[in-house]
């Protein structure tokens, strides 16, 4: 299983190219030895930030969201058409370690030049540099909210 952390920050080319940071490339690498890298790419649901899964654990992700509908009800089926749209697969680039993400995804979250690339366990957020940190919890927040969820 993959892990991402650490915080990364990145340039995009004109044509929506950026480099993914070695680190996670490293990390990555070592699980597919050999493999094509892909990612899937999403908008967040309560975040301002774009989700990059490798491919691996979006199909993991998406197998267990369907495995709670039923998609003979049209509500569960309506809800899951959403869901998975506004998806891109990007495959790393062998040479320079790049992908391309598309200017949609990008304008969805305020994306100009530059971005954040943050490691949040099994994915990658990826952020407008200009947001990242802005909705953070307090110190305090953080503490009741832990309390309140783990203690």
């Amino acid at each position: 299983m993959v892990k991402f952390i650490g915080e990364y920050e990145a340039k995009l080319d004109d044509k929506g190219r950026v480099v993914v940071p070695a680190m996670f490339k490293n990390i990555v690498g070592k699980h597919m030895e050999g493999e094509e890298i892909s990612f899937v790419i999403k908008k967040s649901l309560f975040a301002n930030c774009l989700n990059m899964y490798t491919y691996q654990q979006w199909e993991l992700e998406s197998e267990q969201v369907r495995s709670r509908l039923n998609l003979f009800r049209k509500e569960d089926d309506a809800w899951y058409r959403e869901y998975m749209m506004d998806r891109a697969l990007v495959t790393l680039d062998g040479k320079v370690g790049r992908i391309i993400i598309p200017k949609a995804l990008l304008a969805k979250i305020g994306v100009k030049k530059e971005i954040v690339f943050s490691g949040k366990d099994f994915k990658i957020e990826i952020w407008a540099k200009e947001n990242f940190g802005c909705d953070r919890l307090g110190d305090e927040e953080f503490t009741n909210l832990t309390e309140k969820l783990l203690g």
